[in-house]
């Protein structure tokens, strides 16, 4: 009942709806009756009688005092709301303005392909190879399947040729940056 957080909808009048339910504290109404609440309670017996959340008064007023600022996490956009006085300090340093911080470039793995090496752009297992020592590929053929933490990453030709030093077996492991094998002309 203490809890509160404001500003913002959450799931807490909900949790202090259902504690407080004759059906799933059947103690708080001095009932007898045996807890029956069921995997389908919430969707069959519970009565939703909550007040749908409402901005606090005064919530227009701070997003007039905010601006959105797009930046890039982790090579994803997001939209970021901030104080309009932060905004301001950041475009009297220029950053805002147009001049752009210079983005730092991973270095956790060289590049995938360069030359006639075709190489793993991270670590995981090899759960397909789609070609032979020595087959024609044209630029964007499937090579290998590598997955890693239960997702699929398909690796293409980078360009049309040869392959040749194929080190990849289905099963094997590589490492970031291990060569899958080249293909030349």
């Amino acid at each position: 009942e203490e809890f509160r957080v404001e500003g913002m909808a959450t799931a807490i009048p909900f949790h202090r709806k259902v504690v407080t339910d004759p059906a799933f504290a059947p103690e708080l109404t001095g009932s007898s009756e045996p807890f029956t609440v069921h995997t389908r309670w919430i969707e069959t017996e519970f009565v939703n009688d909550i007040k749908p959340f409402t901005a606090p008064a005064g919530a227009e007023e701070d997003e007039a005092g905010r601006e959105t600022v797009v930046v890039e996490v982790g090579g994803k956009r997001l939209e970021v709301s901030l104080p309009a006085s932060l905004g301001m300090s950041l475009a009297r340093k220029g950053l805002a303005a147009g001049a752009r911080p210079k983005r730092r470039t991973s270095r956790k793995s060289g590049p995938v392909a360069s030359g006639d090496t075709l190489a793993s752009p991270m670590q995981g297992t090899v759960v397909k190879v789609a070609v032979e020592e020595g087959q024609q590929v044209k630029e964007g053929d499937l090579v290998v399947v590598l997955e890693a933490m239960k997702m699929e990453q398909p690796l293409n030709a980078h360009r049309s040729g040869t392959v040749k030093g194929l080190s990849a077996e289905v099963g094997s492991s590589l490492t970031s940056g291990a060569v899958i094998c080249e293909i030349k002309d």
